[in-house]
């Protein structure tokens, strides 16, 4: 979703979004109240979703929301959101944070590669066809790490792991990217 439902509201404050952010567990927040969260906790580490626990290492303003960047309370805000991706947005924690941030990611960039009035950088779009080229080459090739001719559905094991470490790879770069698109630099 590139914006909050219609009929909901923010867990933090109970009220209406104002300046909705999307964390990467895919949960909403009023950008100020989830910097409040934020700056309750340890500035030092990442806060964790009110709604799910998860760590945060990306929040997402919605483009309405940066559109409201002349204003003074909206740009105190955003550059507050702009600073916690700089800090936490780098790079996944962990290799399980990587995972449960895998869906939030491939939805995102799926979305993105269907919608016509967004376009990704040419580099993006190369490493991209490149990674999924190569890992289908693996896949359809017959030659294996593991055959499935001969070890039945655990040689189909090594192919699976392919397509997720090509998945990881894609969230990786997304990632990259959404940081850098939203204030990361």
């Amino acid at each position: 979703m590139d914006s909050p439902p219609e009929n909901d509201v923010c867990s933090v404050c109970h009220d209406r979004f104002t300046l909705p952010c999307q964390a990467n567990c895919s949960h909403w927040f009023c950008g100020g109240c989830i910097m409040r969260v934020w700056h309750h906790g340890s500035a030092l580490r990442p806060c964790k979703c009110p709604i799910c626990r998860r760590i945060i290492t990306l929040l997402i303003p919605t483009e309405a929301t940066r559109s409201l960047r002349h204003e003074t309370e909206s740009t105190q805000v955003l550059e507050n959101i702009e600073k916690y991706n700089r800090l936490f947005g780098g790079s996944s924690h962990s290799f399980m944070q990587r995972l449960r941030d895998l869906p939030f990611f491939m939805r995102r960039l799926l979305r993105e590669l269907m919608d016509p009035q967004r376009s990704l950088p040419l580099v993006f779009r190369a490493r991209m066809i490149f990674a999924m080229v190569l890992s289908a080459l693996y896949v359809i090739s017959p030659i294996d790490i593991l055959p499935e001719g001969i070890f039945g559905f655990v040689g189909l094991l090594d192919d699976l792991f392919i397509l997720l470490i090509v998945f990881l790879y894609l969230a990786a770069i997304y990632r990259s990217m959404l940081i850098y698109r939203h204030g990361g630099h």
